[in-house]
């Protein structure tokens, strides 16, 4: 809505990229990207995402996590919070079986377990590719064009990887080996 409404020009949020919201906005190149995992209690047996079959899992209201359970798991029985935190903390609380985020939130989330963490894990697959970039006001093609070129600066420096290693690389809590991608396009499939 705030770029909508014209309040913002540029959004720099962990806002994924697909065809529905081009309608709405402008995406800048792809700054990352992440993937949906799956957070399990330990004790609950489950190894993949086929055994989410007819099991409550726990998600934000509004994002795309929800639509991308469905799709993989579609007898999946989802239940949407207000907040992240709240599906979370309903997992540790026993009210769901699987907690669905973003990948680096949902590994920050599991980091904050401390001493629980042995108690869940983080299913291998990714529920989804999800291509992150920021937001801009559509229309304004000269503003992208300006986001755009300072990205290719920053991928072409080597300052975007160098940016990635210290808040994602092997020394942080979300310890990515390297990184995947490159800033390049702004083109989705979905």
């Amino acid at each position: 809505p705030e770029l909508t409404q014209g309040g913002v020009d540029v959004l720099a949020a962990s806002l994924t990229h697909n065809k529905e919201r081009e309608s709405q906005i402008d995406f800048s190149l792809t700054t990352f990207v992440t993937g949906q995992k799956v957070l399990v209690k330990t004790s609950s047996g489950i190894k993949d995402l086929g055994a989410l079959a007819g099991k409550k899992v726990l998600t934000v209201k509004g994002g795309t996590q929800e639509p991308n359970i469905l799709k993989a798991v579609p007898t999946a029985n989802v239940v949407t919070f207000e907040t992240t935190q709240q599906a979370f903390q309903a997992l540790q609380q026993g009210k769901g079986t699987a907690f669905v985020n973003d990948e680096v939130s949902l590994i920050a989330d599991y980091a904050k377990l401390g001493a629980a963490k042995k108690d869940y894990v983080i299913l291998p697959q990714n529920l989804s590719v999800e291509p992150l970039a920021l937001g801009i006001r559509k229309g304004e093609a000269s503003l992208k064009a300006v986001v755009d070129d300072t990205l290719r600066g920053l991928e072409k420096s080597g300052e975007a990887n160098k940016a990635f290693v210290k808040w994602y690389g092997p020394a942080t809590n979300l310890k990515f080996d390297k990184r995947s991608f490159k800033i390049e396009t702004d083109k989705v499939d979905s």
